[in-house]
């Protein structure tokens, strides 16, 4: 067993000691929302009156208060000492958690940066950070072995610049699934860089789309987990492989009560955030030759579990799409998806 396991092991396991039964503010806890939920909204140029833009941290937790969430998500990049304190003050007086959304160094000249932003983050409340390894998708974004390779070599680099400024300053930093790592591909990431102070924000959605199984993702990186992104999933058929598309809580594939309980399991304190992206469904071309680029040892089999799970799970209607859409009926949609999904955290998840 190494360092980290034993840490995380011996955390949960004074945990269950000490809360035989979990308290009620940790079994009750409310959903929360990422700041990406609002995809539209978030810096939007349209002139709508009912749905305003929201440009920064202090307008989101407000309009989160309002739709009863626990908390928010929420970039962190070049915060002022006293931008984070009326961060603090407005998150203190609504009783709502704070996470940051943050980048990693790339180089030892960026640690100040990171630093400064993980020191606003920290003044404003966060105890925990979220950030991303990559700069896209992995099927998108890298054509051969050797980039991914390379990606690897750089993230384990930017974690090792990042890891004595968390440690210093005792915030934890979570790295996303974010359509690029495979669940074995990041603890792997993870034990190499041994660090009680970096985790994993799990998606619980994202890694359909490199064909895991969603609930064996949840299962291999719960144990790791500080943070979440609680969405649900629709798929369908397209010719060069199928579409993916977060949908409203309850209508699509995943059995979300049982990804929370073994988040619950293994994290009591951690967090559930919200991401309900309203979009059009993201192409997953996994039958064309450049998707496996970086997959040369993925088994067929991964592939015809994923197109299988397709055909079981028509989405009524066909998935939803925006783009005929005009400005605020998509601000209307977004809201209106946001609200089902915390409606149903609260009636069906019980996040009260």
């Amino acid at each position: 067993m190494d360092r980290r396991d034993f840490i995380q092991r011996a955390s949960v396991g004074a945990m269950a000691f000490s809360w035989p039964e979990l308290p009620n503010f940790l079994a009750d806890k409310r959903m929360g929302i990422v700041v990406h939920s609002y995809w539209s909204r978030w810096n939007s140029k349209a002139d709508s009156k009912k749905y305003p833009s929201f440009t920064n941290a202090l307008q989101l937790l407000d309009h989160c208060h309002q739709l009863g969430a626990g908390g928010v998500q929420v970039i962190v990049n070049g915060w002022s000492s006293d931008f984070a304190k009326q961060v603090r003050e407005k998150r203190e007086k609504l009783g709502l958690y704070l996470e940051g959304s943050i980048g990693l160094p790339k180089k030892a000249e960026d640690v100040p940066k990171f630093e400064q932003d993980v020191i606003g983050a920290r003044e404003a409340g966060a105890q925990v950070l979220r950030t991303v390894c990559s700069s896209g998708r992995r099927y998108e974004t890298y054509h051969s072995v050797a980039a991914f390779e390379e990606l690897k070599k750089n993230a384990l680099a930017s974690l090792q610049l990042a890891e004595p400024v968390l440690r210093k300053h005792k915030v934890k930093l979570g790295v996303e699934n974010h359509k690029d790592w495979r669940a074995p591909d990041l603890v792997s990431l993870l034990k190499q860089v041994n660090s009680e102070w970096i985790g994993v924000t799990l998606d619980f959605g994202n890694s359909i789309s490199l064909l895991e199984d969603p609930m064996e993702v949840v299962q291999t990186l719960a144990p790791y987990t500080f943070s979440t992104h609680v969405k649900d999933m629709a798929v369908e058929e397209y010719p060069n492989g199928f579409l993916l598309s977060e949908v409203p809580m309850g209508k699509g594939i995943l059995d979300l009560q049982k990804m929370v309980d073994l988040c619950k399991k293994y994290n009591p304190s951690g967090t559930f955030s919200l991401e309900m992206i309203t979009r059009d469904p993201l192409e997953i071309p996994c039958l064309t030759e450049a998707y496996w680029e970086t997959f040369p040892t993925l088994p067929g089999s991964d592939l015809a579990r994923s197109l299988r799970m397709v055909r079981q799970h028509k989405y009524p209607g066909g998935l939803p799409r925006v783009s005929q859409l005009s400005a605020e009926e998509k601000l209307a949609l977004e809201e209106e998806n946001i609200v089902a999904c915390i409606n149903y955290s609260k009636g069906k998840l019980g996040m009260v």
